[in-house]
This record gives structure tokens, C-alpha cells and sequence, in this order.
């Protein structure tokens, strides 16, 4: 039987044809991998092959060879027709047949026309099913065609029943009798000795070894996943794991996932082996407390992750999330898209679901706040992340705890002003933490004055946009290192960016004042709210511009790390800035 983490089986009709055509030409099609059942390590809900009934323990799991086993069994076995699709995707049913002739046809060198797909009427038409071009819809047709079911191939009876009625059709006519003995032994029993390599792995595999033996063998297809191994897994306790995350349409029950994203549209980031991989970490810290087992979560741990656990913990880390969400508002991200780290959702979630009404308190979410910001700036969380999550968590208990004891993410942070010229476009997650810093700055609209907020962000379709415009510097000879760089760029209503276009501040400030009856004053204060002085635009300056803003981010950075932030007076420092930012 198959481990339910399989996928359906969704071969077309033409690669069940190529199978059919390699197994009797005698081509090899690859070795089948197996998995013992019944072991400790080895627990899956399991279900039948296509076209099967059965319904017993199974002895053997296929790992790898659903889609050629499923094939063969339905076509060469089954009696109903053969569940495919035609090569368009369109669902169909086929029978399969053996043009006899064509099968023992010396000069015939390709196969596959010896091979018959049809529909369940067992007729091909043509001219929009007005004309019959073929027809073998009852048996005595299939004997005047002298084509072979392939669901008798199995059947000795059956084949035995079908090759003498053939024959006594034919009057036992010498040359067709001599053509099916031919059939028999050089066609239809050189498929029955067809033979295919198998690799089994014991009932003792653990988890973890069978995940990823499948991704390495199920590489044309999607590979498989943490979570469908763990669901899996649950099943086998009569547990829906994915029920519980993506909601069940019977019972109209909303699952984790909408309930998280109806809290936070971040959390639409959060997939479901983040959930269960931040699970493993809340369950394992909680014991580590305990006096038990180091706080770990990679792979093994989370294909480790017993039912108990996940039914103790889940509502209470589903909330973690929900916080997390609502800090990171705080933080002024507002959405997925401009989250630096979805990674770092995780650890942040753990925080919350263990420190619950902690959190609120100031000193506590002021330590959480320097280690987001640590995270973002250090660019922490680019890579594998599963310990630096572990060492996190048990490190900010420690710091909570003893403030001697800082995480190792704040510890080893370091931030190079240099950078802030390389962060070109919001693939970085120093880009888009750099963003979140101007809103929470205070960052207002050029035009209207508003704070940008959760609300305004998303009504007036706020985005990154140029302070000094891009065709404006493309005339004037800016280096584009520097004027496409986060230090040149600010979150801007789309209305207000309109208004910009491509002219020199110093111009679509006196428009601003002039055509939205903004005063000067007024419009000095908003700009200035972006960390931008506005005297350095009015007069169209852009190099001092440029240190002066650049000066008011590493300020910005610096404040949020909790840390100073050194060299800015370095040689490095001076030659991409033209001065010191210190």
C-alpha cells in the first residue's frame, strides 16, 4: 500500500502506453523503493493503490514507484477502465489492448502503435464522434481484430478462456493459432517474467531518513515535506494535522492558519512546517525547563513530535504567533511582503507563547525588540536557522533572567555603515527593516501630514519610492549606487510619488505647496519626519544630503539594536560617503 503522505497518482494516457511498450520491449524503468511497516520509527497512515478495495495492514510501503506500479496494476490487472488524462489534462477513462500483429511484427521497431488505448465504449470515432474508425466493444470484436485485453494478462483463466475462443472464431485457422502461440510465449510471458530492482528499507528506519530518501528519489516531483510526514504520521492516531492547519470544509471548521491570518495578514508567511518546526521548540524548551532534553528542532526533532505534545501546545503557540503578529505592527511592519525575516517568526512566536502576559510588560518587550532588531540588522536569520532558534530561545530566558546573559543574536550582531549603499532593492532584509524604521520614526505623508499607520499603509497604497527622483539623478550624473540606495528612498503614498515625478526637490516641494496648499513650515515638518533635512532639498543638494541622511539611519539602527555601531569614521566610511557619518 501507499504511506498517505503519497501523492495521487496522475500519470496521462500516452506514459502508461511508453510504460506498457519499455516492459514489453524489456527496457529497464527503474528501480521501486520500498519501506517495511510495522516498526516503532515507521507509524504512516497508509491507503491502496488506485483500483484497489483492499483494506488490511499492509507489510510494505512504496516509497518511490506509485505512478509506475499504479500504471501496471490498473492496466494489466484491473478490470474497470484506467483513470487518466488525455494530453491536455482532461480527465478520461482508457482500456488497454494488444494489437497482436503489430506486437510480432519483425520490421515493426516501434512498439507503441501495437499499443490500443480506448474509452470505456472500447471505440475510436472521429468527426466528433459521428464515425466509428474502430471497434472492439464485445468480445467477438476483440477476436476478428486480433486485440488483446491487457487486464486478462493476469488472469490464466481468462487468457486461456480468451486465445481459445479467438482461435475457435477463426476456425481454427493454422495461421492464427500459430500467431497467438507466438503471441503467448514471446509477448504476454516475457511480461510476466519482467522484473524490476527493489530497494527495501527496514521497519526500523527513523523518520528523518525516510523524509529525505524520498526527496532524493522523488526528484521530477514535489518534494516532500516535513509537515505531510508528520500528518502522516498523526493519522496513524486518527489525528487530521492538516485539518487542524488548513480548517475541514465538512465541519465548516476554520483551521490555525486563517485564524492566524484573519489576526495578521503577516502571518500569511507562517507555512505549516514553520508551525510544527516552532511546536517542536516550545515543546522541547518547556521540557529543558524541566531538567530534560537540550531545546532542539531540526528535522529529527520535528519528525520526532509526538501527538500529546502537539495537542498540548498548539493553541497556546497559535497565540504566540497572533502576538508576534501584533509586535511586529508595533514595529511598523505591516505586511508579508515587507517582513525582513519570515524565519525569524519562529523564535519570536516560542517568546511569546512562553512569556504570554510577560510580553506586555516594558523592560520584558524592549529586550524582545533589541533582539528583532539584532536579527534584522545583523542579517542573522539568512541561512539554516534551526540552532541559532534553539540559542535564542534558551538565551533569552537566560537574559530575562540575569541581564549579564545576553543571546548570542545580540551578541554577535554587527552592522557596517558601508551597507546602507549596497541595500539597493527590498530583497534584503536590512532594506526592508530600514523601511519599518522610518514609519516608526513617525514618517508622515509629504502632502496630507498623516502618520503612516497600519491603515493609511494599505488605503493609500504606501510603497518605497525615490526622495530625490530617479530621472533627476540620471541627468544631473548621480552615481546610481548612491541614489538608488535605501539611503535615497522613503515609504510615499502613491498620490504624493505621482505628484514627484521626476523633478528636483527643490521643485515638486514649491508644487506641493502650491497646488495642495500646504505651507512651508508645514511641509519642512513633514519631510523632516522622514529623517530628511528638508534645507538640504530645497536647495537641491544632494551629497550633503546624502551623509546627512545617511548619518540619521545608522542613528536609527543603532537606537534599535541597542548598540553603537563603529568605523564611521573609517577610510571605507569616507570614500563611499565622501565624509564621516561620526
Amino acid at each position: 500500500q501507499l504511506p498517505d503522505f503519497q501523492r495521487g497518482w496522475v500519470w496521462d494516457d500516452h506514459r502508461i502506453q511508453a510504460l506498457i511498450v519499455s516492459i514489453m520491449s524489456g527496457y529497464p524503468v527503474g528501480a521501486l523503493m520500498f519501506l517495511e511497516y510495522g516498526g516503532d520509527s515507521v507509524r504512516f497512515k497508509y491507503r491502496p493503490f488506485t483500483g484497489s478495495s483492499k483494506d488490511c495492514k499492509p507489510e510494505i510501503l512504496v516509497l518511490d514507484g506509485q505512478q509506475r506500479l499504479t500504471s501496471v496494476f490498473t492496466s494489466l490487472f484491473c478490470k474497470e477502465a484506467v483513470p487518466t488524462r488525455d494530453d491536455k489534462g482532461k480527465d478520461i477513462k482508457r482500456f488497454y489492448y494488444l494489437d497482436i500483429k503489430k506486437c510480432l511484427d519483425d520490421n515493426n521497431d516501434d512498439k507503441l502503435d501495437a499499443i490500443i488505448s480506448v474509452p470505456e465504449d472500447k471505440m475510436l470515432k472521429s468527426d466528433f464522434g459521428r464515425v466509428i474508425d474502430f471497434d472492439i466493444s464485445t468480445r467477438e470484436k476483440e477476436y476478428e481484430k486480433l486485440a488483446f485485453p491487457l487486464n486478462l494478462l493476469f488472469d490464466n483463466a481468462g487468457w486461456a478462456a480468451w486465445t481459445r475462443a479467438c482461435t475457435e472464431l477463426h476456425d481454427n485457422n493454422p495461421e492464427v493459432v500459430s500467431l497467438i502461440m507466438k503471441f503467448q510465449t514471446d509477448v504476454l510471458v516475457s511480461i510476466q517474467n519482467y522484473r524490476v530492482p527493489v530497494i527495501t528499507l527496514d521497519k526500523e528506519t527513523p523518520k528523518e531518513a525516510v523524509c529525505q530518501v524520498f526527496e532524493n528519489v522523488n526528484t521530477g516531483g514535489v518534494s516532500l515535506t516535513v509537515f505531510e510526514l508528520v500528518t502522516a504520521s498523526f493519522a496513524a492516531d486518527d489525528f487530521d494535522l492538516r485539518g487542524d492547519w488548513e480548517g475541514n470544509g465538512k465541519e465548516q471548521k476554520t483551521g490555525r492558519q486563517e485564524r492566524m491570518c484573519n489576526a495578521s495578514s503577516i502571518l500569511s508567511s507562517v507555512s505549516a512546517t514553520d508551525f510544527l518546526t516552532a511546536l517542536t521548540l516550545l515543546s522541547r524548551y518547556n521540557e529543558w525547563i524541566g531538567g530534560g532534553r537540550a531545546v532542539s528542532c531540526k528535522k529529527r526533532d520535528v519528525l520526532s513530535l509526538q501527538l500529546y505534545d502537539y495537542t498540548k501546545y498548539a493553541d497556546q503557540l497559535e497565540q504566540g504567533f497572533i502576538s508576534a503578529g501584533n509586535f511586529l505592527k508595533e514595529q511598523r511592519i505591516f505586511t508579508s511582503r515587507d517582513l525582513p525575516y519570515s524565519t525569524q517568526l519562529i523564535p519570536l512566536s516560542v517568546f511569546f507563547a512562553i512569556l504570554d502576559k510577560r510580553a506586555q510588560d516594558s523592560p520584558v518587550r524592549a529586550k524582545i525588540s533589541q533582539w528583532y532588531w539584532c536579527g534584522v540588522f545583523g542579517e542573522m536569520y539568512g541561512g539554516a536557522n534551526e540552532t541559532r532558534y534553539a540559542n535564542d530561545v534558551t538565551g533569552m530566558h537566560k537574559w530575562l533572567e540575569d541581564a549579564e546573559h545576553v543571546p548570542e543574536t545580540i551578541a554577535r550582531a554587527y552592522f557596517q555603515p558601508t551597507r546602507l549603499i549596497s541595500l539597493q532593492s527590498r530583497q534584503s532584509a536590512a532594506y526592508k527593516g530600514v523601511m519599518a524604521l522610518i514609519l516608526k520614526h513617525g514618517a508622515c505623508d509629504f502632502i496630507s501630514g498623516v502618520p503612516m499607520d497600519f491603515t493609511n499603509f494599505i488605503d493609500d497604497a504606501v510603497d518605497i519610492h525615490h526622495i530625490f527622483p530617479r530621472d533627476y539623478c540620471e541627468k544631473q550624473g548621480y552615481p546610481k549606487r548612491k541614489w538608488n540606495s535605501v539611503i535615497n528612498k522613503t515609504p510615499l503614498s502613491a498620490s504624493t510619488n505621482r505628484i514627484i515625478g521626476g523633478s528636483a526637490p527643490s521643485a515638486y516641494m514649491k508644487k506641493i505647496e502650491q497646488d495642495d496648499h500646504v505651507t512651508e513650515s508645514d511641509l519642512d515638518k513633514f519631510i523632516a519626519t522622514h529623517a530628511v533635512r528638508p534645507d538640504l532639498m530645497r536647495a537641491d543638494n544632494f551629497d550633503d544630503y546624502f551623509v546627512d541622511r545617511a548619518k540619521s539611519l545608522v542613528g536609527m539602527i543603532s537606537a534599535a539594536m541597542g548598540k553603537p555601531i563603529s568605523n564611521l569614521s573609517g577610510e571605507d566610511v569616507v570614500e563611499a560617503f565622501g565624509a564621516p557619518l561620526g
